[in-house]
């Protein structure tokens, strides 16, 4: 079974490989957000068989509505949270506020 990922305190990212990634909003509801993830995943299914088929305008297309997906998620554009605080998508968690969270979770999960 695939461990979960581990979420930041405040619910705002998740961890892969080391990076903050933003989650999704949410303030959206249970359908809003799977009609997106439908959208979500159609659209790259859509870019991957448009790079298959090396169309370059299908795969512009296709990463456009993933980027735009992704934005209706929350998980792209202005941060969903309204306090003021920093985005950090994207960022390496050792190098942000994150960090000694991160470490205490990461020494806590079995190897």
């Amino acid at each position: 079974m695939k461990a979960a990922l581990p979420v930041t305190p405040d619910g705002r990212y998740f961890v892969v490989r080391g990076r903050l990634w933003r989650c999704s909003n949410p303030a959206l509801t249970d359908e809003a957000r799977n009609a997106l993830v439908k959208q979500l995943m159609a659209a790259r299914r859509a870019k991957g068989r448009a790079m298959k088929a090396e169309d370059a305008a299908a795969r512009e297309g296709a990463r456009q509505a993933v980027e735009e997906a992704k934005r209706a998620l929350g998980e792209r554009g202005p941060a969903w949270w309204m306090d003021g605080a920093a985005d950090l998508n994207r960022m390496l968690v050792k190098n942000t506020v994150y960090a000694a969270w991160f470490e205490r979770v990461s020494n806590e999960s079995p190897a």
